[in-house]
């Protein structure tokens, strides 16, 4: 079995998730969008390769919005129909904050600037919390979607939907995927100013997500667990 984890920058490590792959006996594929070159003007031009030669597509979140095509259109056209043809054509996905917004948008839904950003460790409100669990999740977003026709809806917050499941799809909102060193690396890349300006201190987001990090990914491998057995076979 193969999994492709589609990263769109070069600071999203794929951590807790594709560990819990590679424990189920995945071999594991990672695929950069943006490079590091690029991350300041990322219009860049990306090929998606066959999705018969994957089992399990993974697209994961970025600093860019689902919604902006001016800004990554050259890229993010072409991902919302490949996207597209996984989901309909069957194919289990799993997507990851910018990924799930894809999902989203891709299949009738729509994706835009949410009146609220969330940066952070949250709770969230789940109906059914032996797929999704109610958290905390780490959070770093300021865009929404609207779940599109056909999808059942899984969990929320007052801010945002936070997951949903179409066909063999999974969207989440969250970054189930997040560790300590990941978090440091988009610190290090700008966020830092972005939590900052949201009022909060980096270095205590940092030092509480290590301190928690072993729980959090003890959620992360039950989710995964949960989305191979019951929306992705």
């Amino acid at each position: 079995m193969k999994a492709l984890f589609i990263q769109h920058d070069h600071v999203s490590p794929t951590g807790p998730v594709s560990e819990r792959l590679r424990h189920h006996g995945y071999e594991i594929d990672e695929m950069v969008v943006v490079p590091e070159e690029s991350f300041r003007d990322p219009n860049v031009r990306f090929v998606f390769p066959p999705l018969d030669d994957y089992d399990l597509i993974i697209p994961m979140g970025a600093p860019w919005g689902a919604w902006d095509d001016a800004c990554i259109g050259n890229w993010l056209t072409p991902e919302l129909e490949w996207v597209r043809d996984a989901v309909t054509s069957g194919k289990p996905v799993l997507g990851i904050c910018f990924g799930g917004q894809l999902i989203a948008r891709a299949m009738g839904g729509s994706v835009a600037p949410g009146p609220k950003g969330e940066i952070g460790w949250t709770n969230i409100w789940s109906d059914d919390e032996t797929l999704v669990g109610n958290g905390p999740w780490f959070q770093f977003h300021y865009d929404r979607w609207v779940v599109p026709p056909g999808a059942k809806e899984i969990a929320r917050n007052p801010i945002a939907s936070q997951a949903f499941v179409i066909n063999k799809a999974l969207a989440l909102q969250f970054h189930p995927e997040l560790d300590a060193p990941a978090l440091a690396s988009w610190l290090e890349w700008g966020g830092d100013k972005e939590v900052i300006d949201d009022g909060q201190d980096p270095a205590v987001m940092l030092a509480q997500t290590a301190a928690i990090e072993p729980a959090a990914r003890e959620r992360t491998y039950a989710l995964v667990d949960a989305f191979l057995e019951r929306v992705a076979k």
